[in-house]
């Protein structure tokens, strides 16, 4: 690109074009337009993996820590426990093995969006080199098994178990926790590890429960109905008309497959994600075996440097995220006079968003599929995406694009069709690649209560937003840490902020046992001050996501942001670690309560 094409926009024009997208796309009804996995829909969070579970006496014991989660949040919970010389610990996971998104995600095409290597953890730990930029499915799925084999956390684990119940006793100072298989524990501390993205979220489409044929969510594939693996190869539905609804970042990786397969797809779009190249290539082991000790905290910290706008002096990472930290500065070497304009930063958005169309415009053929995948938004609106082989899906004539922006998604699901802007398309199988619960309440997202002390359940104390001390602890529920997105760090890597909260909290727990104290909470004072911060930083970006086409970042346009935002310190993730740095070093655990 060269310095000048900032300049040939319509950037007036863009913007109007921005806000026209947006408000066609808003509804009153928010984020409570999603319906809960429970009751009539409680199938689509069934477990097809997994054969029923292996009968076993209920347990009955104490135990130090009850981590709540095996996916890598709670692998890294107990990793870091054993590193403090806790070795007194259950992990408690719904699913049959370690993995959390990655035992679930096992759809055609899924891959992480981040390389592999600083997605895939402790790599330096295990000795482990990925066998890609960015790795598939299955082998993030066996690097969790991998590192759980490594900190020997399986002699800790028990699966296809579901916490049904957690509640505080002030008299035993004990958290008991209940589950579905009859088990009843007392735990001094309890650490909740969900994981971002486990609970599937469904849209509560009028008939959803009527469709006679074929249902299932995206995180919870059927090959015994669709034929083939995490490669493609559908075969069992080379007879079927198949409906996929949502585009994001999901849907582009099994779009392809489904389109190579299907007799018709037929693919349910209310906004068109951004789509970049992916330009995936196998790792090369001479490259590999010459990395330093540390690089893959080093690489993780530049990622998270160059995301949040921080200065570096190398792009180390040089893949389709990092592309606008690498215009800008070319921008700043070559054109002075452009890097000191106050819209910058805008100019460079949307110049990006333009090359992004563009892109739409030489690869697909099909006219109204051209105009209707074009996102128009600015560039971190919904999480981008990247492949080489989506838009070129919707050049093949058995691929129907049904743009639903006008009616704000599908209207009404029927006995044997999926109904859109007043047209029925009759399909034999429903997919829904409508993400996880994110936006939703802690206790609907993993499912079970938490009552912390005199009675209070963690959904009241939060009933006006979060409430916490450095998103890992709140007042009145002792011994109680999250681990997640909860007023913490926010970077487009998720496996590297949570291992730093493990960390954290492994700390504050040895803590507690070397002062010879019993419990810890974070103090109301402190709470109410985190709460404020948090909101200051939001505040820089309130506007840029007020103007954002409705989705899971802003709260689909309801308010302001709830995952990367309000809910999340939005300086960045260096800046949040820094911070709990800070607190460590102070040696005086400042907000919390002991006792």
């Amino acid at each position: 690109m060269s310095a000048s094409p900032p300049f040939d926009i319509d950037i007036d024009g863009l913007k109007r074009r921005y806000r026209q997208e947006r408000d066609k796309r808003l509804r009153a009804d928010g984020i409570g337009q999603y319906a809960e996995v429970a009751g009539r829909l409680a199938g689509f969070d069934e477990d097809h993996y997994a054969a029923a579970p292996a009968s076993r006496a209920p347990l009955t014991e104490e135990v130090k820590v009850l981590i709540i989660g095996g996916g890598f949040a709670g692998l890294f919970a107990g990793a870091e426990l054993k590193a403090a010389g806790i070795k007194d610990f259950l992990i408690a996971e719904a699913a049959a093995d370690f993995g959390g998104t990655w035992y679930w995600n096992r759809y055609p095409g899924a891959q992480c969006d981040v390389e592999s290597y600083i997605y895939l953890p402790m790599l330096e730990e295990t000795g482990y080199m990925p066998k890609e930029r960015y790795s598939y499915a299955p082998e993030i799925f066996d690097h969790a098994r991998r590192v759980g084999r490594w900190f020997d956390l399986y002699d800790h684990a028990i699966f296809q178990t579901r916490v049904e119940r957690l509640a505080w006793s002030d008299e035993q100072a004990r958290w008991r926790v209940t589950t579905n298989r009859g088990d009843d524990f007392l735990a001094q501390f309890v650490i909740c590890a969900p994981g971002f993205a486990s609970r599937p979220k469904l849209p509560g489409i009028t008939g959803i429960d009527r469709f006679k044929g074929k249902m299932f969510h995206s995180g919870r594939w059927d090959y015994h109905y669709t034929g083939g693996d995490h490669r493609g190869g559908l075969t069992g539905l080379a007879d079927k008309a198949v409906a996929i609804i949502g585009t994001g970042a999901t849907a582009i990786q099994i779009v392809p497959h489904l389109g190579a397969s299907a007799r018709h797809l037929y693919v349910f779009q209310r906004t068109p994600s951004s789509v970049d190249r992916r330009r995936n290539r196998p790792t090369d082991p001479n490259w590999f075996a010459g990395l330093d000790a540390g690089w893959q905290q080093e690489r993780q910290a530049n990622f998270d440097a160059i995301l949040a706008g921080g200065e570096v002096e190398e792009d180390l990472i040089r893949d389709s995220w990092t592309t606008l930290f690498r215009r800008k500065r070319e921008l700043e070497r070559d054109c002075p006079d452009i890097a000191r304009r106050p819209d910058f930063d805008e100019l460079l958005d949307f110049e990006h968003m333009e090359a992004l169309r563009a892109r739409i415009d030489a690869d697909v053929t099909d006219l109204h599929a051209r105009e209707a995948l074009k996102p128009w938004y600015r560039y971190l609106c919904k999480r981008p995406t990247f492949s080489d082989n989506y838009l070129p899906t919707f050049n093949r004539p058995n691929v129907t694009l049904v743009d639903t922006s006008e009616s704000r998604g599908v209207e009404e699901i029927r006995e044997d069709a999926v109904v859109a802007c007043g047209v029925a398309y009759p399909v034999d199988c429903i997919i829904f690649a409508t993400g996880f619960e994110l936006n939703t309440s802690v206790e609907r997202r993993i499912g079970f209560d938490i009552i912390g002390r005199g009675g209070t359940s963690l959904r009241e104390h939060w009933k006006q937003g979060l409430r916490t001390l450095h998103g890992h602890s709140t007042h009145g529920f002792p011994n109680w840490f999250f681990v997640g997105q909860s007023q913490n760090a926010a970077s487009i890597n998720y496996t590297g902020i949570v291992r730093e909260q493990a960390r954290h909290i492994a700390y504050i727990i040895n803590q507690v046992d070397q002062r010879g104290a019993q419990l810890i909470e974070a103090s109301r004072a402190a709470e109410d001050a985190w709460g404020e911060e948090i909101r200051r930083a939001a505040r820089v970006d309130e506007a840029f996501w007020q103007e954002c086409t409705p989705g899971y970042y802003n709260g689909e346009g309801g308010g302001g942001p709830l995952v990367i935002g309000s809910a999340s310190y939005a300086v960045g993730a260096a800046a949040f670690h820094q911070i709990l740095e800070r607190w460590r070093q102070s040696g005086t655990l400042p907000g919390m309560e002991i006792s």
